[in-house]
Formats: structure tokens, C-alpha cells, sequence
């Protein structure tokens, strides 16, 4: 078999870990298969580089953030390369230009757009592990760009997708996906498997064990990924195509985002334009809006607008409203960061009634107020007050049913 095996900044946080990743993939190699080796920098590295740019810089540029952030995967790919060969396999260190992956224009957030990976193919027919700098690629004018956030994940399963490896493994510090946060409930359930559609939404709600993106891709090009740790070697999770099994678990998962703001314009002249004016404002200002709600007055003149959006957007979202409620006449802006969100997840939701309307009950019969509503075809979402979110994922589980048996 091919192999791409993923490694996060807590699994390489040093060189004891490192060494201990090097074991993994040579284990792995041992037993037969071929290795390609995605590596994050070590923990805190990234937010070290970051500080010491803005000690230099109030505003360094994003071509030169990249260039600078790209060095904390390299470092750990030729530690663990070298890390490797100690235990007398060959391999070699490529970073994100040398594997091939080419990406668009824009810095910090690139999107891939092609992996020309001969280079690789050749080291792999002549027995060397791979080890990939992950997070980062080169525009087709040579300039380093980076894949944001939880890019190596991209990273690897794009590489996976480009050598039609047979498995793309996510190791990480938690040995699975749960049907909700452990800390929280301490008997959720490690899933054997999951949709991607599923872990699209758990990722994009708040779950933190993949990033969107990497299961976007790994959904829009059929790679089957497997979530596990890399501090022991329990049986992981599946994340691969929907099946008729998992349409009869109604609800798969409880996810919350405490990174949530809500604003409110109230007063807003009540006439067509009005939601795009101010929602193309918005979105120019490259703040990303969750939910929206409008209530219109009883004398249908006027309205109040309500949306969330990231907490970390809340200064920037709440002088922009104000300025556009100035400008459209409204009579003023109002912001809350006390909430959160809540959600249940499940492709069982297509072909089952009642699963909003129980999870209504439920946050109800426990005092929980529901400040704002989404759907889909498999998930519900509520915003509810910030102080109630550990209760509300509590209850949740335990109503759904999807505590360890």
C-alpha cells in the first residue's frame, strides 16, 4: 500500500516526539507499505514566528509572512527525515516547492491548483520515505504561499489525492473523531466511521480535529482518510463516502463554537437592496457571516438584521455596521459576544422527522433560550447564551443517545 501519514504540531513538539514519529513511519515501511510523511511545524513554532514578525512589523506583508511561516514545516521535515535515517531507512526531506504544489496568488490562504509530483514518484520507486513539508506550496511565479491555518492537513490529503495513495492517516493528539468534545462528556463515543458530509459540518461548527477544507478535498476527490493518534495505536476513524449504515444513525455528533458574535441592526429602512447593500459591505471586508435573521415591523417600514460572524471579526463587523446603519438611516447597531453555537450533525436527518423539534425540547425543558436558528439537510444549529453551552452539549448527548455503550 501507499501511505500518506499526517503528523500535527503536538506529534513533532520536540525531538523526542520526533524520534517517536520516525519509529511510527518506520513500522509502517517494515510492514511493506510505502511512506509519504506530511509534517506541521512544532507546537508554538508558528505563533513564535508570528510574535517575532510583529516585533519587527505593525503590518509586515503577507508575501513575506508566508516566506517566514513556511520555515517552521521545513524544519521539522528535515529533523524528521533525519530522524529516519537513524534507524537505517533512506529518506528524504522535500518542501512544498520540491513535492510540486502549486498554488494561486494569495498569500496566507493560497489554494492549491496542481501537484507535479515526478520528482516524488522517482525517490519513492527508489525506496525513500518522503518527508513533506506541509502547509505550504509556490505560485507558478516562484513566490512561497501558505495554505492558512490547519493547512498541512490540505496538504496531505491533496498529495494523497495526487499520488492515488490508498489511505491518507491524520495523526493527531486525539485518536479519533467523538460524537462530541470529551472534555466536556466524558463518555462520548470514538466513531468507527463518519461521511465526509458529516465532518464537513462537525469541522466547519466547531469540531477541531480536521480543517474544512482538507475533508472538502478529500470528499471532491474520494481519498479515504483516517483520523488517529499518533501517542498510541488505537484503532482510528474512517472518514470516507456515505453508506446506508450511517443513515440510520439520526444524529452522529453534538459540536459547539464559542467563537461567535452576534450584531444587529435595528431600524433598517425596510425596501429591496437593502440586505445585499449591506451584506456585500460585509463581505468586501472579508468577514465571513454565519446566520441571518430579519424581523420586520408590524407596519412593514422598517426592520432589525441580525447575522453572526466570527468573535475574532467582532471589532471590525461591529464599525463597519455602524457605518452602513449611518449611512442607510437606521437607528443603531448592537452587539452581543456572550453567545455561542450548538449543533447536532447527521445524514440520518434526510430520511428522519422531528430531530429539530426534539432538539427544541430538549434545550427548553433545561432553561435554554434559543436566540437564532439553522438548518440543512444534516445538521441543526442554534445560537444560545454563552454561559449555557456546556449544558446544552450535555443534554444534547444524552438525548440522542450517543454515549459509549
Amino acid at each position: 500500500m501507499l501511505i500518506v501519514q499526517k503528523y500535527g504540531g503536538t506529534s513533532v513538539g520536540n525531538t523526542e516526539r520526533i524520534k517517536a514519529v520516525a519509529a511510527r513511519v518506520v513500522k509502517s515501511a517494515e510492514e511493506g507499505n510505502r511512506v509519504v510523511v506530511v509534517v506541521s511545524a512544532m507546537s508554538g513554532e508558528t505563533d513564535k514566528l508570528i510574535n517575532l514578525a510583529n516585533q519587527i512589523s505593525s503590518n509586515p506583508s503577507e508575501r513575506e509572512m508566508d516566506l517566514l511561516l513556511s520555515s517552521g514545516e521545513r524544519i521539522t521535515s528535515a529533523l524528521t527525515a533525519m530522524a529516519i535515517e537513524e534507524l537505517g531507512h533512506k529518506a528524504m526531506a522535500f518542501t512544498g516547492r520540491q513535492m510540486g504544489i502549486i498554488t494561486d496568488n494569495i498569500h496566507t490562504r493560497a489554494k492549491i491548483e496542481k501537484i507535479s509530483c515526478e520528482r516524488a514518484i522517482k525517490a519513492l520507486s527508489d525506496n525513500y520515505i518522503l518527508v513533506i513539508a506541509g502547509f505550504q506550496g509556490i505560485t507558478e511565479t516562484d513566490d512561497v504561499t501558505t495554505l492558512g491555518r490547519g493547512g498541512s492537513d490540505l496538504s496531505a490529503v491533496a498529495i494523497a489525492s495526487a499520488l492515488d495513495a490508498d489511505l491518507c492517516e491524520i495523526y493527531t493528539d486525539v485518536d479519533g473523531v467523538y460524537t462530541t468534545d470529551p472534555n466536556i462528556v466524558p463518555d462520548a463515543r470514538k466513531l468507527e466511521k463518519i461521511s465526509f458530509e458529516e465532518m464537513i459540518e462537525l469541522a466547519s461548527l466547531g469540531a477541531k480535529v480536521l480543517q474544512t477544507r482538507s475533508v472538502e478535498f478529500a470528499m471532491k476527490y474520494e481519498v479515504p482518510v483516517v483520523v488517529r493518534s499518533s501517542f498510541n495505536y488505537n484503532q482510528g476513524t474512517l472518514v470516507t463516502k456515505e453508506d446506508k449504515d450511517m443513515e440510520q444513525v439520526v444524529v452522529s455528533g453534538v459540536a459547539y463554537d464559542k467563537n461567535q458574535t452576534k450584531i444587529t441592526l435595528t431600524g433598517v429602512p425596510d425596501r429591496p437592496g437593502i440586505a445585499a447593500t449591506i451584506f456585500k459591505r460585509i463581505a468586501d471586508a472579508g468577514i465571513v457571516v454565519d446566520m441571518i435573521v430579519q424581523n420586520v415591523s408590524s407596519d412593514g417600514k422598517e426592520a432589525d438584521i441580525s447575522f453572526t460572524a466570527p468573535k475574532t471579526d467582532s471589532k471590525k463587523g461591529f464599525k463597519l455596521t455602524g457605518e452602513i446603519a449611518k449611512e442607510l438611516g437606521a437607528k443603531g447597531v448592537a452587539i452581543r459576544d456572550d453567545i455561542s453555537k450548538i449543533s447536532i450533525v447527521g445524514v440520518g436527518m434526510r430520511t428522519h422527522s422531528g430531530v429539530a423539534a426534539r432538539m427544541f425540547e430538549v434545550l427548553a425543558k433545561h432553561g435554554i433560550n434559543i436566540i437564532m436558528i439553522s438548518t440543512s439537510e444534516i445538521k441543526v444549529s442554534c445560537i444560545i447564551d454563552l454561559k449555557y453551552t456546556e449544558l446544552a452539549v450535555r443534554v444534547l448527548h444524552e438525548a440522542f443517545d450517543l454515549a459509549a455503550k
